[in-house]
C-alpha cells in the first residue's frame, strides 16, 4: 500500500502494508514536502525494537491515524541500522529538545530537513502525562499552518546547533600514555556496582568495549581491582537472564540492575563484541579457579563456545554473512501484536511437564524459576543464580544432569513460536563478527570459527564492495544503496587483518590496506590531523556532517578506525606502516579528552590506547620451510598467551614485513617478541614465550 515493499531493510518492509503512505528517505520525499508545503514526518526505528512494534500496531496500522498523517505530512520511514548517519543527526536533535533519546524516534522537519519538533514513542491514547500521537500530529500541523515564522526560526536554530556540535574532538591536554590510562581506569572503577557488578544502575547494558579495554589494562599493569571488575561483570552477565542459558547469546540489555530481566532482542554487534571479550577472558588468566564449572573456572570458555555457536547457527545467512539480530517480540498470534519474551520465559509447572517432577524441581532451583516469577504473569527468565551465598545453587552442580536438562528444555523451546530475525547484513557488525571469530578461532584452536569468518569476509568483499567503495548493508544477496560509513571500513579492515594473522594468507592484508587507504581519502578531516567524519566526503549532504567520537553500544567510527590503523601499522611495509602509525597516534591524541573526562564513554578508546602503549606488542613466529603452522606448538602458545591488541603472525623468514630478517632456529620455530621497536631475543621454548608475555596476567599458567 506504500513504497516500502522493495526496500532492502526488513524494518521498512515490516511497514509495507501500513495505510500510511510511507516513503524512503531521499531528495524526492523532501521535494514533495516542499511542493505540498507540509512538514516531513520522520520515523526512525529498527526491526528488533519492541516499542517500535508497539507504536506501529497502535498507530501506523490504524486507518484513522494514517489518514491524519497522510493529509498533513510527507511520511518517511528510516532504518537506523541502515542509515546511522540520519539517525545520528536527528537523535542529537531529539536529545537536545527532550533531554532523552530512544526508538522509535519521531521528528518533524521542514522540507529542507531541519528539525523543529522531536520525540520518541507516542501512545495511541493519552497516558502517563504523554499526549496521544494524534494530538501531537494535530498540534504540529496546526503550528505549521499558523505559526510558520516561529517554526522556521526554531528549525534554523536547531540546525545551527547541530552543525556546531559536529566540530569533533580537540587535541587533548594530556598525552595518551600510562598516566592517563591509569586515571581513566580508576575513574571507571569508581562506578562499579558492588552488589551486582557492571557499572552504574538500571538499565544495564553489556559494557563490551569497556571490558576489553580493562582486560588489556590488566595485562599491562596487573591491576587487581580492574581484574576483579572484569571478572565479576563477565560472570554476572553470563549467569544472568541477559544471557540465553539454553542457546547462548546475549540480549541487548537488562532492564534491572541485577542482569535478570533482559530486553529480549539479541543483536549481532553485542554478541560479536562479547565473543571477543569472553574469548580473551578465557585465555587471559583473569578467571579464578573453582571446582564448579558453572561458577568461574571454565565459564569463559563455555560462554565463548556458546556465543560463537549462537552467531553461526542463529544469525548465519545463506550467503555467508550474519543477520543483524533477533526480535524482542514473539508473535504468538500471527495476526496479533508481538509479545515480548514469550519464547524465553518459564514457570515451574512448565519445567515439570517437560522434565518430570524430580528434574523439573531441580531445574527450577538451578535456573531460578519461582512461582512468583521474575518477569510478567508469574513467568521467570532463566538465570544461574550467583554463588557466594547470595541466592540459589552455591555448590557443585551435576554437569551431566545439567547438560541433559538444558538439551530437553532447548528442544521444547524450539517448538514454541520464535522471534523474527532481521536478515539485513550490516558491514560493520559483520566486520566485528569476523574479527571476533578469527581471533577466538586462532587462540582457541577452532579452525571452523576461522573458516566461518573467512566465508563472511569473502561475501562482504564480493557483495558489499561496489566500484571500490563499501556499501552499508545487503538483504538476501541484494546490496543496498546506502553507502558505507567510517565504522564499516574500520571493522571490515580489522576483520581482514585478524584473518591475515589467523591464516597467513596475504590477500587478506592487501584488501585491508585497500579499505584503509580508501577511508583515509574520503573520511579524514582535512582541517584537523587525526579527526574523522562518520560519512564520506562525497556522501549525501545532510544538514550537518555527522561524527560521534564517543563509544556507545558499538565503538565510535574514529576509535574503531584507530584500532585498524594501529594493527595495520605493525603488519605493513615500512613506508605504509609509518603512515598508518602516524595517523593512529594523531587519532588517539584526540581521545585524551574522553579518557580524562568521560572514560565510561571511551571503552574502545581505552582498548586501542592500551594496545598502543604496549607497542603494540608484536609476536613473529618464524617457521622452518615445510612446517605446518597448525602443528607449531610455539605459535599455539603465542596465540593463547598474547595480550589483547597484540599482533601475532607466523610464516617463513621474509614472507611478510613482520618476518623480515627473522629466521627460525635451525629446524625449530623461533618467536620474536617486540614492543614497539624494541625486541627481545628469539625464543624457541613455548614456556619461555609464555613467560615473556606475562606482564600483568597469568596467561601462561
Amino acid at each position: 500500500m506504500n513504497r516500502l515493499g522493495n526496500a532492502t531493510s526488513p524494518y521498512l518492509r515490516q511497514h509495507a502494508d501500513n495505510p500510511v503512505d510511507w516513503r524512503e528517505w531521499g531528495a524526492e520525499a523532501l521535494a514533495e514536502a516542499a511542493a505540498r508545503d507540509v512538514p516531513v514526518l520522520l520515523s526512525v526505528g529498527y526491526a528488533s525494537c519492541h516499542w517500535c512494534h508497539v507504536m506501529a500496531h497502535e498507530s501506523f496500522e490504524d486507518v484513522g491515524t494514517a489518514g491524519v498523517m497522510n493529509a498533513n505530512f510527507v511520511c518517511v520511514k528510516v532504518d537506523r541500522e541502515e542509515r546511522p548517519d540520519i539517525d545520528a543527526i536527528y537523535m542529537s536533535a531529539t536529545v537536545a529538545m527532550t533531554g532523552q533519546g530512544g526508538w522509535p524516534m519521531t521528528c518533524f522537519l521542514t522540507p529542507e530537513g531541519e528539525p523543529f519538533y522531536c520525540g520518541t514513542y507516542y501512545p495511541k491514547t493519552p497516558r502517563g502525562g504523554m499526549p496521544s500521537f494524534t494530538q501531537v500530529l494535530t498540534a504540529v500541523a496546526d503550528t505549521w499552518r499558523t505559526r510558520r515564522a516561529e517554526v522556521n526560526e526554531a528549525a534554523g536554530q536547531v540546525a545551527d546547533a547541530l552543525r556546531a556540535q559536529a566540530g569533533g574532538l580537540p587535541v587533548g591536554d594530556f598525552a595518551v600514555g600510562p598516566e592517563l590510562l591509569d586515571h581513566a581506569v580508576a575513574a571507571v572503577l569508581r562506578d562499579v556496582d558492588p552488589r551486582y557488578a557492571g557499572f552504574g544502575g538500571a538499565p544495564k547494558f553489556p559494557p563490551s568495549a569497556l571490558l576489553e579495554g580493562l582486560l588489556r589494562h590488566v595485562e599491562r599493569t596487573g591491576d587487581e581491582a580492574a581484574r576483579g571488575a572484569v571478572l565479576e561483570t563477565a560472570v554476572a552477565m553470563a549467569r544472568g537472564g541477559i544471557y540465553d542459558q539454553l542457546r547462548g547469546g546475549f540480549a541487548r540489555y537488562a532492564v534491572d540492575a541485577a542482569w535478570v530481566v533482559p530486553h529480549f532482542e539479541k543483536m549481532l554487534y553485542d554478541n560479536a563484541q562479547l565473543l571477543r571479550v569472553y574469548a580473551h577472558l578465557a585465555r587471559s588468566g583473569a578467571q579464578e579457579p573453582a571446582a564448579e564449572e558453572l561458577s568461574r573456572g571454565d565459564l569463559p570458555r563455555r560462554v565463548t563456545a556458546e556465543t560463537a555457536a549462537f552467531i553461526l547457527d542463529d544469525l548465519g545467512t545463506d550467503q555467508g554473512g550474519f543477520a543483524s539480530g533477533l526480535d524482542a517480540d514473539t508473535h504468538v498470534d500471527p495476526d496479533g501484536p508481538g509479545v515480548e519474551g514469550a519464547t524465553y520465559v518459564w514457570t515451574p509447572t512448565q519445567l515439570s511437564e517437560i522434565l518430570g517432577p524430580d528434574d523439573g524441581t531441580w531445574a527450577a532451583t538451578v535456573f531460578g524459576v519461582t512461582p512468583e516469577g521474575s518477569f510478567e504473569h508469574g513467568t521467570s527468565v532463566l538465570t544461574l543464580p550467583v554463588p557466594k551465598g547470595r541466592t540459589g545453587v552455591s555448590g557443585p552442580v551435576d554437569l551431566e544432569r545439567f547438560d541433559r536438562v538444558r538439551n530437553l528444555l532447548r528442544q521444547a523451546r524450539d517448538e514454541r513460536p520464535q522471534p523474527a530475525r532481521d536478515d539485513k547484513v550490516v558491514t560493520a557488525w559483520n566486520g566485528m563478527a569476523i574479527t571476533a571469530l578469527a581471533e577466538a578461532g586462532a587462540a582457541h584452536a577452532r579452525p571452523d570459527w576461522v573458516e566461518a569468518a573467512a566465508r563472511c569476509a569473502r561475501m562482504l568483499l564480493s557483495e558489499h564492495v561496489v566500484d571500490g567503495r563499501l556499501r552499508r548493508a545487503s538483504l538476501g544477496g541484494v546490496t543496498g544503496a546506502a553507502p558505507g560509513i567510517l565504522e564499516d571500513y574500520a571493522w571490515l579492515a580489522s576483520g581482514l587483518l585478524a584473518l591475515y594473522q589467523a591464516t597467513g594468507e596475504s590477500g587478506w592484508l592487501a584488501r585491508a590496506k585497500e579499505l584503509l587507504d580508501t577511508a583515509i581519502a574520503h573520511f579524514a578531516d582535512p582541517a584537523a590531523a587525526g579527526a574523522w567524519f562518520d560519512t564520506a566526503d562525497d556522501a549525501e549532504t545532510l544538514i550537518s556532517r555527522p561524527r560521534d567520537p564517543l563509544d556507545g553500544a558499538t565503538p565510535s567510527g574514529a576509535s574503531s578506525f584507530a584500532e585498524a590503523l594501529l594493527t595495520a601499522s605493525a603488519l605493513s611495509e615500512p613506508d605504509r606502516a609509518a603512515r598508518y602509525r602516524e595517523l593512529a597516534e594523531a587519532t588517539l591524541s584526540r581521545s585524551a579528552v574522553v579518557l580524562a573526562r568521560a572514560p565510561r564513554s571511551g571503552g574502545h578508546w581505552l582498548a586501542v590506547a592500551e594496545a598502543a602503549v604496549q607497542g603494540p606488542l608484536q609476536i613473529a613466529v618464524a617457521l622452518p620451510d615445510g612446517t605446518d603452522p597448525a602443528a607449531a606448538e610455539l605459535l599455539t602458545a603465542a596465540r593463547w598467551a598474547a595480550p589483547g591488541g597484540s599482533v601475532v603472525l607466523a610464516g617463513q623468514q621474509d614472507s611478510a614485513p613482520l618476518l623480515d630478517s627473522r629466521p627460525p632456529a635451525g629446524t625449530a620455530p623461533a618467536a620474536y617478541v617486540c614492543r614497539g621497536s624494541v625486541c627481545d631475543l628469539p625464543v624457541t621454548d613455548p614456556r619461555a614465550l609464555r613467560s615473556s608475555l606475562m606482564i600483568g596476567t597469568s596467561a601462561g599458567q
